[in-house]
């Protein structure tokens, strides 16, 4: 697996990465690949959303193919795009959003966060709050969009909407879980050692 840091970005510009890399995966040209990202202040809804868009949002807004519902992503947020062939892998999509939460789970343990996932939603829990978000969606076997991990951010745009359906105060971060700051390099290198683990397919000897 690649993996490729692409720091404090706009999300259209790594949306429109996320298309060319999963039409180049499908034709075999790149390797499984995994971007980390931070992004400028945006929100995004789920293809499959039903949730009513609030009036004047104070950040841009993209309708986009992922699954979920509406969020929002901005700077000391760890965004993952996976680009996975999950054919190869032996995954089928709902195997494989169990499998994101196993890996943000063991990423986070070694800090002192005991996470998981709750039953009937997806993505990531800690001491009864939200920690991480996850929307996929696959084309053709090929997996993009991913998980968002609060590191450190700012949840007060959060409370602009029902986040994923969720009241704002149901969200939490790692730094405020946890009652003190955290070294974002090492979390960002603990996820990707995760995704790693989990999900790099084992080279086989000729």
């Amino acid at each position: 697996m690649e993996i490729r840091n692409l720091g404090l970005t706009d999300y259209e510009e790594v949306w429109a990465l996320q298309l060319r890399l999963v039409e180049q995966r499908s034709r075999g040209e790149i390797p499984d690949t995994l971007l980390l990202c931070e992004h400028h202040p945006v929100y995004t809804r789920g293809a499959s959303s039903k949730a009513p868009v609030p009036p004047l949002l104070p950040h841009p807004l993209h309708s986009v193919e992922r699954g979920g519902d509406l969020t929002y992503h901005g700077p000391g947020q760890l965004i993952g795009y996976p680009i996975l062939n999950l054919t190869d892998l032996g995954l089928r999509p709902r195997g494989y959003l169990r499998a994101l939460e196993e890996a943000l789970a063991a990423a986070v343990r070694p800090l002192g966060i005991e996470a998981s996932a709750l039953r009937g939603f997806t993505g990531l829990w800690a001491g009864g709050r939200k920690i991480a978000s996850i929307g996929v969606a696959v084309k053709g076997g090929i997996s993009y969009h991913g998980f968002a991990l609060n590191v450190d951010c700012n949840l007060s745009p959060f409370s602009a909407i029902f986040p994923c359906n969720l009241q704002p105060d149901q969200l939490t971060t790692l730094a405020a879980h946890l009652g003190h700051s955290l070294d974002a390099a090492e979390v960002w290198r603990r996820a990707a050692d995760a995704m790693l683990e989990r999900f790099a397919a084992p080279v086989l000897a000729a």
